[in-house]
């Protein structure tokens, strides 16, 4: 059996992709459930975080295996097999075993450095044992890359090279200014009360800000995760906990906003950030993203197209669906994120023939120009860039903004059109991959690369040598039942033997047994612990004739007391 991981990351595929395959936590069940039901592999956990989804297997076919996982993640993650294809990577043994000890030590993070992908692959880990899915291999490997990546922070200095994506989110609001001199005296608003959320909180509790509101769908969390924030001994923060329905309230007087939540859909959307806006400053918030020759500014956000506007008759997109799960809500940039250039066309006659809601802020025309323009370009380049952000207009600065927003969800909780509304910014994964491209990487990292490379090579030599242990206990357990054969016989032949002598010939015999299989032995561990060094296993089967069944069932034996022995 091989190693096999089938994923896609932001190193791979667009965020509006990552968004639409996220996986619910009942959706990871299913899949690592349905993964060891399949007939390539024994084995299956999955990693999935706010930007990766990758699935573990223990396969006895690659090619089978790679079909499968990849149908498996495309059924699971509701993206069509032909559309996820081009974005999934695929690793193979002592690949796999390196992708995987490199996301533990934060190398292939968004952020590089950052810690809380250990506390995700505890989890996966964990949730693989539960079920039942973690046979030795996995359960090997994720034990390792948890200590490969604890040891990568304790001896190096990789956490100067990257921070926590909260940390770093914050630090793109304040424009890359000093965090806690940007939020001291501001008001925050934590939408979510999980463990990002919690971060997020308890950050912006140490950088200085005012309050603190949690908001979560269970309203004993957020009160919880209050409580905790208010007792806290190294803070001065007011701290209250209030339901999801009163967010928009809470909107209106918050200064800076975090959301992490497991919603399948948007949790704020552009219309409600406008009003808030409006409420807060008395101006409407504008849309710069107007091309229209309405004015410089561009037009008020009431007037944004509906996100209803998927159901038109004959329209050969289903755009609410599409919207839902890429969080736009810009009818010419959300219907086509990811769309193939013939469907594309097809809408641009939809759009043509004057069937687009006229509450819309562009005329069908100009949707149209638009949604050709980009059928062309991803005729060419495969894929449609993201047109979120409004071109600055000459001699026109961006007002300050406002409110700040900072959306760590995915998918997306914070409709994207947000960012083309003035007095508003608004930090979310996507940005923050485009942010962390250009960050500077410490020289740590060259450390941290050979500590992941010494550790490869020591866990495949470790797990090559323990290939090769059923066969040579086989081996001697064979030898021990000829010497037990040959004493017996030897007893009946020559029975006025006494005990002194008869003990005497059993360890001669097995002093001679044990020292011819002694440099063998030991020659062929260290062999087989090589690469390449698995056919030393299959040669000593052959050469000694040991039965494939006896050698199976130490295999099974020895999985038994791994089992047993594990902590829990």
């Amino acid at each position: 059996m091989s190693l096999l991981v089938v994923g896609l990351s932001h190193r791979s595929a667009p965020v509006s992709v990552l968004e639409r395959a996220a996986l619910s936590a009942d959706a990871q069940v299913k899949l690592v459930q349905d993964t060891v039901a399949a007939e390539p592999a024994t084995e299956a956990a999955v990693l999935a975080t706010c930007n990766r989804i990758e699935l573990y297997a223990d396969v006895d076919k690659f090619h089978a295996g790679v079909a499968e996982l990849s149908t498996l993640l495309a059924q699971h993650s509701g993206v069509g097999l032909e559309e996820l294809t081009p974005y999934l990577y695929v690793h193979y043994e002592d690949r796999a075993v390196h992708h995987l000890f490199s996301v533990a030590c934060g190398l292939d993070s968004m952020v590089v450095g950052e810690g809380q992908i250990l506390g995700q692959i505890k989890d996966s880990l964990a949730r693989a044992q539960d079920l039942h899915t973690a046979g030795k291999l996995l359960n090997d490997l994720f034990q390792q890359a948890l200590r490969v990546g604890k040891r990568a922070h304790s001896e190096t200095g990789i956490d100067r090279a990257g921070q926590s994506l909260v940390t770093f989110g914050l630090e793109q609001l304040a424009a890359g200014g000093d965090v806690q001199g940007w939020a001291a005296g501001r008001r925050a608003l934590v939408i979510g009360a999980g463990s990002m959320s919690s971060l997020a909180a308890a950050t912006l509790a140490r950088a200085g800000v005012t309050e603190v509101v949690v908001a979560n769908r269970t309203f004993e969390r957020a009160e919880r995760l209050a409580r905790i924030l208010a007792e806290g001994d190294d803070t001065d923060v007011a701290a209250r906990a209030v339901p999801m329905n009163a967010v928009p309230g809470e909107l209106t007087r918050a200064d800076v906003v975090v959301s992490c939540t497991g919603a399948t859909g948007l949790v704020l959307t552009a219309e409600a950030v406008a009003q808030a806006v409006e409420d807060r400053t008395g101006r409407p918030a504008e849309d710069e993203g107007d091309d229209t020759g309405s004015g410089a500014a561009g037009t008020a956000v009431a007037a944004l197209p509906p996100t209803s506007v998927g159901t038109e008759e004959n329209c050969p997109l289903d755009l609410a669906a599409v919207q839902g799960s890429t969080g736009f809500s810009v009818a010419g940039e959300a219907a086509v994120a990811g769309m193939d250039a013939a469907t594309l066309e097809q809408h641009a006659a939809w759009v043509d023939n004057g069937t687009l809601d006229r509450r819309a802020r562009r005329t069908p025309e100009a949707d149209a120009e638009l949604i050709t323009a980009l059928a062309a370009t991803v005729a060419t380049v495969g894929r449609i860039p993201e047109r979120r952000r409004p071109e600055p207009v000459p001699g026109i600065p961006r007002p300050a903004p406002a409110l700040f927003l900072l959306d760590l969800a995915m998918p997306r909780d914070i409709d994207a059109a947000v960012h083309r509304l003035a007095g508003v910014r608004l930090v979310d994964i996507e940005s923050l991959a485009e942010a962390s491209a250009d960050a500077p990487m410490a020289a740590d990292v060259d450390q941290v690369r050979r500590i992941v490379s010494d550790e490869v090579a020591a866990f495949g030599a470790a797990q090559r040598a323990a290939h090769i242990t059923p066969t040579v206990v086989a081996l001697r357990t064979m030898a021990a039942d000829v010497v037990a054969g040959e004493i017996a016989r030897l007893d009946g032949r020559l029975p006025d033997l006494d005990e002194r002598q008869r003990g005497e010939i059993r360890q001669a015999v097995h002093r001679v047994v044990d020292k011819l299989l002694h440099a063998p032995t030991v020659r062929v561990k260290q062999l087989a612990a090589e690469p390449g060094g698995a056919g030393y296993a299959d040669a000593l089967r052959t050469l000694f004739d040991l039965d494939p069944e006896t050698v199976a069932a130490v295999s099974r034996a020895e999985d038994s007391t791994d089992k047993k022995d594990r902590p829990a």
